[in-house]
C-alpha cells in the first residue's frame, strides 16, 4: 500500500482529528457513519495519529455532528436534485461519498492547495465532483462557480478558524453570488466561551490551532444580512437534532456532561449547528 506523508500544522492539522474520529467511529460495531473512505484514508496516511488522542467519545461526537450535516445535505438535494453543493474547508471529509449525490448534482469541495492535493491522492474521482485549491478567504474563487442553480453552502468545522472580519465578508460574498437562485448556508460555530473550552481539548491543543470568529446570537447574522433566515439552530447535543440513541453510546461521564448541556441553556449555547435559508 502506498502511504502519503502529511506535514500539516495548526488549523490545517485539525482536519486529521475529524478524519481520525470518523474513521475510528466507522470501525465500531454500532457505527453511525460507516465511513469506509475515511477508514481507508487513515490507513494510507503516514502520520502519528496517536498524538491527537482521539478517544471513543470524540469519535462519536464528531460523527454525530457530521451525520446532521449529511442529513441537511440529503434534505436539500431531495428538494433540489440538480443543485450545486459548495463544501468549504472540506479537509479530508468524505461527505460526497457518504451522501452519494446523483450525477445531476454539481459538487465542489474547497480547501487549501496542499489539502486538495492530498485528497486527489487519497480519494477516487466521481461524476459531477470537482475541487478548488484555495483559501476560502482568497479573492476570485467564488466567481468561478456557476450561479445557475439552487446552492447549498457547507462550512462544517471551518468558520471558527476564519478571521473575525473575514468571516462576515465571506458570507456576504457568497450571498451576493448565489442569492438569485436561492439556497442554504450551514455551519457550526462556538461562542467565545465555547472556543476557549475547545482549544483546551487535548486533540486541538496537540495541533496548536487557534480560533477567531465566534457567534453568540445566530439571529445577529439575519440582522447583518437581510437575505438570511435561520431555519435550524441546534445547541450542543440538542435533542432536537441529536439522536438520543447516539448519545447513549458515549461514556457515562460524557452523558452526564450532555445532560448538563441540556439542562443549562448557557452551557448548551457554547456550541451550535446552524442552517440558514437565503
Amino acid at each position: 500500500m502506498t502511504t502519503e506523508k502529511v506535514t500539516l500544522t495548526a488549523e490545517k492539522e485539525t482536519l486529521l482529528i475529524t478524519l481520525a474520529a470518523k474513521a475510528g467511529e466507522s470501525r465500531l460495531p454500532d457505527s453511525l457513519l460507516h465511513d469506509e473512505q475515511a477508514a481507508r484514508a487513515v490507513e494510507r496516511i503516514d502520520y502519528d495519529f496517536s498524538r491527537l488522542k482521539v478517544d471513543r467519545n470524540l469519535m462519536i461526537g464528531v460523527s454525530m455532528r457530521a451525520h446532521i450535516f449529511d442529513g441537511w445535505t440529503r434534505d436539500f438535494l431531495s428538494r433540489h436534485p440538480r443543485a450545486t453543493v459548495v463544501h468549504m474547508g472540506c479537509g479530508l471529509d468524505t461527505r460526497v461519498f457518504r451522501v452519494d449525490p446523483g450525477p445531476a448534482v454539481r459538487w465542489i469541495d474547497v480547501d487549501y492547495p496542499e489539502v486538495i492535493a492530498l485528497r486527489e491522492r487519497l480519494y477516487p474521482a466521481r461524476e459531477g465532483y470537482s475541487m478548488i485549491a484555495t483559501s476560502v478567504t482568497a479573492p476570485g474563487w467564488i466567481e468561478t462557480i456557476p450561479a445557475d442553480r439552487p446552492t447549498l453552502i457547507l462550512a462544517e468545522g471551518l468558520m471558527m478558524y476564519v478571521g473575525v472580519e473575514e468571516a462576515p465578508r465571506l458570507i456576504g460574498r457568497l450571498l451576493e453570488k448565489f442569492e438569485k437562485n436561492g439556497g442554504e448556508l450551514a455551519f457550526d460555530g462556538f461562542s467565545k466561551r465555547g472556543a476557549r473550552m475547545i482549544l483546551r481539548h487535548q486533540a486541538v491543543k496537540a495541533t496548536g490551532a487557534s480560533m477567531h470568529w465566534t457567534i453568540e446570537d445566530p439571529h445577529s447574522l439575519e440582522r447583518e444580512f437581510s437575505r438570511l433566515r435561520l431555519i435550524d439552530d441546534y445547541h450542543a447535543y440538542d435533542p432536537k437534532g441529536y439522536d438520543p440513541r447516539q448519545v447513549a453510546r458515549l461514556s457515562w461521564a460524557a452523558r452526564v456532561a450532555v445532560r448538563l448541556f441540556t439542562l443549562i441553556p448557557a452551557l448548551g449555547r457554547i456550541s451550535r449547528l446552524l442552517r440558514y435559508r437565503f
